[in-house]
């Protein structure tokens, strides 16, 4: 690392920050800042999350009328509820009398929410239909039609995942995914019933800022090479200790998302499209949209991708015994909820296609895990390195560090890419990591 004039900045100077890191970014270098300030973390609350989709369930989660679960987009408690004429809708969980959470059972069935403070009560179409004693209490005064709850703005779904953003003038959601869609449809549509989330996510904390953590995923493979090297060294990863730098990186320019493709090293016999059975392949030869996806896919053996702002996804070959031979892949689905400077609260959700057999699911949600769930191998690797990065930034002299992002700044554009988006023919890139501060600046500017 270098040094730089941000001090300022870092005291509460937000803008002075941000003119850094707009002026260093073309450079391939961001301030440190940027990753344990509070100033920043309170303009990401408003202008970050305040305005984009966010990734909030799966439509499998609450496939019943009635059925619901608690999500957040920081620090805002939301209720995502199917109602009873099965419409999917996101409800602020804070009763309209004193501000008391209506909903505190993290997922459930209910026709009606009721406050535990006062007893007001809520359809779930968040419709105010009950105060105790109302006419002693209020006489004919309360407009109950203007207290219901607070509706989110905006939801809406992409192949069963649900959305919700708070900005009522933001683009929909089809405009705010853009070409990314392609990338979704490959890990979407790979069988006609798409996917299911099986059980509830796992959730923990972490002393990170939630950008290093959707970085990682969104563009970082380079760190295989030493964080999981005694993956490598164990057999749960591929001999090749350069395993993750063979494939395609893609990001999608101005938005922010990114994609990597990894297949196997050269010379390597790993089975192709994550190793899924044969009978899995074939149906994804016909369900997904194109051909273009389906010869993608089976050249792929692990995919990653983070959706702009903090929804990462991987779909790694693995192995339940941890033997890399005879594989059996896994998915998780990730959300980088922060709540507050360098920390975060991640949801992890293991995510299955729905037509595999349950035998396939009970040994690929092993996988998950021993692998990527909270206690898992290569996710106790990350949370270690990720916590060091998010302290160094917010001590006094760190901050005004700056962070290099500089790798595969001379690669190539790979022209004969069949899908969407910037690609290059490697992944030892920092490509999608730029797009992807790229885009945070905008924003946050």
């Amino acid at each position: 690392m270098q040094g730089s004039n941000v001090g300022q900045g870092v005291r509460g100077e937000v803008d002075e920050v941000l003119g850094e890191a707009a002026r260093l970014l073309p450079g391939g270098e961001m301030p440190a800042a940027v990753f344990n300030d509070r100033g920043i973390f309170e303009r990401e609350r408003e202008r970050i999350f305040g305005r984009s989709w966010v990734y909030l369930a799966h439509e499998s989660e609450i496939p019943d009328r009635g059925d619901y679960v608690l999500r957040y987009i920081v620090d805002d408690p939301l209720i995502i509820v199917r109602d009873e004429d099965g419409e999917v809708r996101g409800l602020h969980n804070q009763c309209q009398h004193r501000g008391m959470q209506v909903c505190r059972s993290e997922a459930g069935n209910a026709s009606n929410f009721r406050c535990p403070y006062h007893g007001w009560t809520y359809r779930n179409t968040g419709a105010l239909t009950g105060v105790p004693v109302e006419k002693q209490a209020f006489g004919e005064t309360l407009d109950k039609a203007s207290l219901g709850l607070v509706q989110v703005p905006q939801v809406d779904t992409y192949n069963g995942m649900i959305f919700g953003c708070l900005d009522p003038d933001q683009v929909g959601l089809a405009e705010w995914l853009g070409d990314i869609r392609w990338y979704l449809d490959i890990l979407t549509m790979r069988c006609p019933s798409g996917v299911e989330v099986v059980g509830a996510p796992q959730r923990w904390r972490i002393d990170v800022d939630w950008k290093i953590a959707g970085e990682n995923f969104v563009g970082d493979s380079y760190h295989t090479l030493m964080t999981h090297r005694s993956m490598v060294e164990l057999g749960q990863a591929p001999r090749d200790p350069k395993y993750a730098m063979y494939g395609e990186q893609v990001h999608i320019p101005g938005r922010g998302h990114g994609a990597m493709l990894i297949g196997a090293p050269p010379g390597t016999d790993l089975p192709p499209f994550w190793g899924y059975p044969q009978d899995a392949i074939d149906r994804a030869r016909t369900s997904l949209p194109s051909a273009e996806q389906f010869d993608v896919a089976y050249e792929t053996r692990i995919m990653l991708s983070t959706v702009f702002p903090n929804l990462s996804i991987h779909n790694p070959i693995r192995r339940p015994d941890h033997r890399y031979e005879g594989s059996i892949p896994m998915m998780t689905w990730r959300v980088w909820n922060p709540i507050g400077p360098g920390q975060v609260e991640v949801f992890s959700w293991f995510v299955v296609d729905k037509d595999m057999s349950e035998e396939f699911k009970r040994l690929s949600s092993l996988s998950y895990l021993r692998s990527f769930g909270i206690s898992g191998t290569f996710e106790q690797d990350d949370a270690e390195i990720w916590t060091h990065i998010a302290r160094n930034a917010g001590t006094f002299s760190g901050r005004n560090h700056r962070v290099n992002y500089q790798m595969g700044m001379e690669l190539e554009v790979d022209e004969q890419w069949p899908g969407p988006g910037v690609a290059q023919p490697a992944n030892f890139t920092d490509a999608n990591l730029r797009s992807f501060y790229d885009r945070w600046i905008e924003v946050m500017r």
